[in-house]
């Protein structure tokens, strides 16, 4: 799995158990010296030369405080390199945070506001200054006191990178080593000057030409810099590559798809090359264990998505929990959580790590909210479950080369995994449940795509053993298949069937999960969608953004809302907490959202107990400006679309991600069509919020003019 091979060194040979239940594979247990990380690591050098370190007192003392739940500062995309976003702060509590007022408001210069663009970078936040990167990846440091940029980088990518999946962003940046790492959507990482933003290097990580993207923030580690990749619905083979900090120079890279020869190649087919292309992305900043010397990520779905029938065997290591060693990337362990994928349910949401009494003894855990509904608990040395996952059939169907069971999380479904009623113009098969196979005739399912948990990361806290995750409700249309597809050409779309949406209401769930036994605590439903990462702490609250703009409060107890701020515009990034000059701050960054169909907005927000800021007026209630007296401009309409519309309903308007095929409709009018832009409806978002009129009068030109058969 790895490019680098570590030479002059023997490692012990790993034991391994092969269940069906996950088909994990576990480790020996590692020699004394490479369980402590104060004593040795190993960096494997781009030739393949392994390089023995000495870590210093001073390096172990930053490797334990990336392990505790910050306080000072917020020095990595999870707060800890556990992934927990916890902190111990508890000046704003359930009974103080209807005190809560901003601080300050920064506007970041118009940087991402557009259609194209999601604002989901957590801040980070070190030695009184806020790190935040925006859709369109410029970068920016600002003061915590005086509110105002310290520097800005422009990353000034290409307007025509186009194997992009699910919108322009980035989720945040790495820190570490005095620099600041970022993963571009152009491939790159680069290093910058954390006091000046000047640029330090830049390393072409992956081609985006061959469908390659960035989207996680970058992990720093022991003088490493790793990153994921994104682009398995254009034909990439998925990998986490390590990078040295000093001069980005390649350290390993593991690839989530093994080749000839490595664990799991058996289950690809041997008589095609459809593995190197076979996706397995990763989505979110991994996790590490110092003690084990352990990284943790989970991938994404195979490829092509939804056709099998090509790629008949597991496809391991899509949709998986995989451990590796973070100094070498050598491969540990695996759980797979979806045999054959069929239903692009990957695992887009980090892992978390954390330490919890099971039964009267104390356990390293790990837990992982995927987009089936289901967390999943895991022994994080071995990769075995903790709480019980169980292997049941599932429904077959040959021509898809489907597995013939699914593993089952012993415990509670954050969402409906089934459909009660027939959506109309439909015919429920197996009751639309999850794992319900199909062919290019297609079923209705649940959970969709895009239900379930997506991106968006949960928040653990330590003190209760809960888990708060943001999940969604929706209904999916599944078709594909074909035992004669081809290959795509490097970075073009190639998902084997279509994203099919069903027009019916969608809802958001918030939920906390006992990680003891995976049963609910609480649960409640949104009528908007889920669609921003949490943050737990030992006030008794959990915050997380909406998309109407609004920043809330919840009492983590019940789910009750205490507090709620308007924000201007969509709130879906994770919020940091952090104590500054004696007083505990959060930051959220409220940039709106392509897939939540949030408003667009560039807005930095510091809070406190002594924030005397009035909110930012409702996205909502922003007055709209008179249709304007112009004709409209179709070039400038096909603009609009791809940006705003593309990504949904296809760049050509033949269907995407979720949004029909609108090349094909017949009745539509002007009238019409500038209605359904502004006003959206089932599963689309409106519009009209984040579209100027004149906007909205060239795409829905653009579409009677471009689009409708006549």
């Amino acid at each position: 799995m790895t490019d680098a091979i570590t030479s002059g060194l023997t490692l012990p040979r790993r034991g391994r158990w092969t269940g069906k239940m996950g088909s994990a594979h576990e480790t020996r247990r590692l020699f004394p010296w490479l369980l402590i990380p104060t004593l040795w690591f190993f960096s494997v050098g781009v030739y393949g030369q392994s390089i023995p370190s000495v870590a210093s007192e001073d390096q172990a003392r930053s490797i334990e405080a990336l392990v505790a739940p910050p306080r000072d500062s917020w020095p990595t995309n999870g707060g800890n390199i556990y992934n927990q976003r916890y902190s111990p702060l508890d000046e704003i509590n359930r009974e103080t945070v209807g005190d809560l007022g901003a601080v300050w408001r920064l506007h970041l210069e118009g940087s991402g506001v557009g259609q194209k663009y999601s604002g989901e970078a957590q801040p980070i936040v070190s030695d009184g200054v806020i790190y935040i990167v925006t859709g369109a990846n410029d970068v920016f440091a600002i003061g915590i006191d005086s509110g105002q940029i310290h520097w800005r980088y422009n990353a000034n990518l290409d307007p025509d990178i186009s194997p992009i999946c699910c919108g322009w962003t980035s989720r945040g940046v790495g820190l570490g080593n005095g620099k600041v790492y970022v993963g571009q959507l152009d491939g790159q990482l680069i290093a910058l000057d954390q006091q000046t933003g000047k640029l330090a290097w830049s390393v072409q990580a992956a081609r985006w030409e061959d469908g390659y993207s960035i989207t996680s923030a970058p992990l720093y580690f022991d003088g490493l810099v790793i990153t994921g990749f994104a682009g398995a619905e254009y034909g990439i083979r998925g990998r986490v590559s390590a990078f040295h900090a000093a001069d980005g120079s390649p350290a390993w890279v593991f690839h989530t798809v093994p080749g000839p020869g490595e664990v799991g190649h058996d289950t690809w087919p041997q008589d095609n090359d459809v593995w190197r292309h076979g996706g397995a992305s990763v989505w979110q900043t991994p996790a590490v264990d110092p003690e084990l010397g352990l990284l943790y990520f989970s991938t994404g779905n195979p490829g092509p998505d939804f056709n099998g029938a090509v790629r008949a065997g597991d496809n391991l290591f899509s949709v998986s929990i995989v451990a590796i060693d973070v100094a070498t990337g050598d491969y540990r362990w695996h759980f797979q959580q979806v045999h054959h994928d069929l239903w692009d349910y990957d695992s887009p949401s980090p892992v978390v790590l954390f330490d919890v009494e099971i039964d009267g003894v104390v356990r390293k855990a790990l837990a992982e909210a995927s987009k089936t509904g289901w967390v999943y608990i895991l022994d994080r040395t071995n990769g075995e479950p903790l709480i019980g996952i169980e292997e049941r059939p599932v429904p077959q169907e040959p021509r898809q080369a489907t597995a013939a069971t699914q593993p089952y999380p012993i415990g509670d479904a954050i969402v409906p995994q089934s459909i009660d009623i027939a959506p109309e113009g439909y015919t429920l098969v197996n009751g639309g449940r999850i794992f319900t196979p199909f062919w290019t005739e297609g079923v209705v399912a649940k959970p969709s795509p895009f239900g379930g948990i997506n991106w968006p990361p949960p928040a653990y806290d330590p003190a209760t053993a809960t888990l708060y995750v943001c999940a969604n409700d929706r209904t999916q249309f599944f078709n594909g298949g074909d035992r004669d597809f081809e290959i795509a050409p490097n970075g073009a779309r190639y998902i084997g069937g279509t994203f099919a949406s069903v027009p019916m209401p969608s809802t958001g769930i918030f939920a906390a999960v006992d990680m003891t036994n995976n049963r609910l605590v609480w649960r409640q439903q949104w009528a908007d969608l889920c669609y921003s990462g949490s943050l737990a702490t030992a006030g008794g609250l959990v915050f997380v953004g909406r998309n109407d703009g609004r920043l809330t409060a919840l009492d983590s107890s019940n789910g009750r809302l205490l507090w709620e701020f308007q924000t201007g515009a969509g709130s879906n990034s994770g919020t940091s907490t952090f104590e500054h000059n004696g007083e505990q701050h959060l930051v959220s960054y409220s940039a709106g959202n392509l897939f939540a169909g949030s408003p667009r907005g560039d807005s930095v927000w510091l809070f406190s107990l002594s924030g005397t800021r009035e909110p930012a007026q409702s996205p909502a209630l922003a007055e709209q400006p008179p249709a304007p007296d112009r004709q409209a401009d179709v070039n400038l309409g096909r603009q609009v679309f791809v940006e705003a519309c593309g990504f949904c309903h296809g760049p050509n308007g033949d269907g995407g991600h979720g949004g029909p095929a609108l090349n094909g409709l017949t009745d539509l009018d002007l009238g019409v069509a500038s209605l359904i832009v502004t006003e959206g409806g089932a599963d689309m978002p409106a519009l009209g919020s984040s579209l100027t009129s004149a906007e909205i009068q060239d795409v829905a030109a653009y579409l009677v003019e471009r689009l409708i058969v006549r």
